[in-house]
């Protein structure tokens, strides 16, 4: 039972089969392979330019691939779904809307009952910390909290997959740790799926159950590397031995693709 919307989810999983993407000629991905697990955390981190938000555009159904499959269930992906909803990197609070309105948007789209709608959303503030905010508008709230507020968006639509894409991007690193263990504890208390895509190594390492290390373009899975940290994770577990193990390998691993990507980059 879902501690933050009150009811049982049912996690979904996905699967991306030798998936092959170009653009204006140039191959991004080049037979890419991965696998969300039900009930699981999964990282994807790769260098800059490797196709990272590509990947979580066929994910979510916004993108098709020139060839391969996505499945969602071991069904194809045709399109968009409430059951896969993505949290993207730049704010898409509607900044008209209250933090309320905002958040009761999707169930009012669906039909569904508002009443209980009303009840999750007050369970996910106050988990969040934002109660007492929901009058307000997304230019009155900090970058942290109009996370938090997205977070809360998506999460009372109850899908069976939640994508993050670079979702803590230009925040600073206090606000940054503190959505990290936030997203975490929804994972930890929720029937939920996540997958989160990312460019910071250390991130991937400490949220993760296990991290898809890809290579520069064309891309496709150098590594594949379960993390070996318990659950709940906690801030304490970035000093232990296993997470500087998994670290060591994660940049040793990912060094050459750095500077091949790099090297691809237009002077």
């Amino acid at each position: 039972m879902s501690e933050a919307t009150g009811r049982k989810n049912i996690a979904g999983e996905m699967q991306l089969k030798d998936v092959h993407i170009s653009f204006e000629g140039k191959k991004i991905l080049d037979g890419l392979s991965l696998t969300v697990k039900r009930n699981s955390f999964t990282c994807v981190c790769g260098p800059s330019g490797c196709g990272k938000t590509t990947i979580m555009n066929i994910l979510a159904g916004y993108q098709k691939p020139d060839s391969g499959l996505c499945t969602f269930n071991g069904t194809p992906v045709e399109g968009p779904s409430p059951d896969r909803l993505t949290v993207f990197q730049e704010n898409t609070l509607f900044q008209w809307m209250s933090v309320w309105d905002n958040i009761l948007f999707g169930p009012k789209l669906q039909g569904k009952d508002m009443r209980k709608s009303a009840e999750q959303a007050t369970a996910l503030l106050e988990m969040t910390g934002l109660t007492g905010f929901e009058g307000k508008y997304p230019a009155q709230l900090s970058g942290g909290m109009q996370r938090r507020a997205e977070l809360i968006r998506a999460l009372i639509n109850e899908p069976q997959i939640l994508l993050l894409d670079e979702p803590f991007r230009g925040l600073d690193a206090m606000t940054r740790g503190l959505m990290q263990e936030y997203f975490l504890k929804v994972f930890e208390t929720s029937d939920i799926t996540m997958l989160l895509i990312t460019s910071e190594l250390d991130e991937a390492i400490y949220m993760g159950d296990s991290v898809y290390l890809l290579t520069a373009i064309p891309t496709k899975t150098k590594k594949i590397m379960p993390v070996p940290l318990p659950r709940p994770r906690l801030l304490e577990h970035q000093t232990c031995v296993e997470f500087a193990q998994v670290q060591t390998e994660a940049f040793e691993t990912m060094e050459e693709e750095a500077l091949k990507s790099f090297e691809l980059m237009p002077s």
